[in-house]
């Protein structure tokens, strides 16, 4: 599906895109509480996206020829770890928090070209790693003994951790290898969430789910609503709209336009938390989301440019990706986280 959208429509859908990913972990967190596990959740929101993309999975289906490796790590890292991860963090941590720390992705991703792919990285880049980590030391107050669930801070890390994989996945779809054409970036992704249900079935079991609990409701913000409700928004809004208008998007967007977008997300999550979810940060954890979003955003665009290799930058499973500064086409999400 290849769409050609103006500069001006590329911006409005990637902001669509992160608006709909921030809002996925606010609609998630009320049925966690109300009994369903968050791998259930996560089971969930994959497998109604993957059902809703089987039209997709179907017209692109000479990718499970043609590019078998890329659909099963993209599946299994950055659909199913991102999303897994991800929501297990917050049912132990804050949305924002959880979120905030997940977007260390970029930054992680400089390391992954620096010491493993041996490429140089620009001194820009390593300050804002060391952003991003301060950042990050803020949001979970380091100087409290961090103060929140030690296994929710580590889940979130590994949300952030697969979200590199995105990155890298990334490159082996975006050119053409052994003589096959460009992996197209919603194929890829409509089989990503085939092969994340197939993984998270195995893990997540959803048999033993209560699947009483989508017919009841949901507490959100001391407000009841319905639990189906609430899937299908983390389904329909927070998976296949998010994904589809953030793969639109940045066809249109450059890297630096696209990172600034994507940062959204997390602002727009940690917020509807505070509203919706009653989550207060204090002002350190506020000044050091901030801080990591910041130094996230000045990893993602100081990379040096190559003519191969994954991108250091871009978005995660939570949120539309960025383009190669060569102007080759990126797979897009993420994401996560989420």
């Amino acid at each position: 599906m290849r769409v050609s959208v103006g500069r001006n429509a590329g911006l409005g859908l990637a902001l669509v895109s992160a608006l709909s990913f921030g809002g996925s972990g606010v609609a998630a967190k009320p049925l966690i509480e109300a009994g369903l596990g968050p791998l259930h959740v996560v089971w969930l929101r994959v497998a109604g996206a993957a059902l809703i993309m089987l039209p997709v999975a179907w017209r692109h289906r000479a990718l499970v020829r043609d590019r078998p490796v890329l659909l099963v790590g993209f599946g299994l890292l950055a659909v199913a770890g991102v999303q897994a991860c991800y929501f297990a963090a917050i049912s132990r941590i804050p949305v924002g928090v959880a979120l905030l720390i997940e977007y260390l992705g970029p930054a992680l991703v400089l390391l992954w070209v620096r010491f493993v792919q041996r490429r140089p990285v620009s001194r820009a880049a390593a300050v804002g790693v060391v952003l991003a980590v301060g950042g990050l030391a803020c949001v979970v107050e380091v100087w409290a003994g961090i103060s929140f669930d030690t296994v929710g801070v580590l889940l979130a890390l590994g949300a952030a951790c697969c979200q590199v994989s995105y990155f890298v996945l990334s490159d082996h779809g975006a050119d053409s290898r052994n003589g096959t054409t460009p992996a197209d970036p919603l194929g890829v992704i409509a089989y990503g969430l085939l092969v994340g249900t197939v993984v998270l079935t195995l893990v997540a079991r959803p048999w033993t789910m209560d699947w009483a609990l989508l017919g009841g409701s949901a507490d959100l913000g001391g407000s009841q609503v319905a639990g189906a409700l609430l899937l299908g928004w983390i389904v329909l809004i927070a998976t296949v709209l998010a994904y589809a208008t953030g793969v639109t998007s940045v066809r249109s967007l450059s890297p630096q336009v696209a990172g600034v977008v994507a940062c959204l997300e997390a602002v727009v999550a940690t917020v509807l938390a505070w509203v919706l979810l009653d989550e207060h940060l204090s002002a350190p954890q506020i000044v050091g989301g901030a801080v990591v979003l910041v130094g996230a955003f000045i990893a993602q665009t100081s990379t040096p440019k190559a003519p191969s290799g994954p991108v250091a930058g871009g978005d995660v499973l939570g949120a539309g990706g960025a383009e190669e500064p060569t102007g080759q086409t990126e797979l897009s999400d993420a994401p996560t986280t989420t």
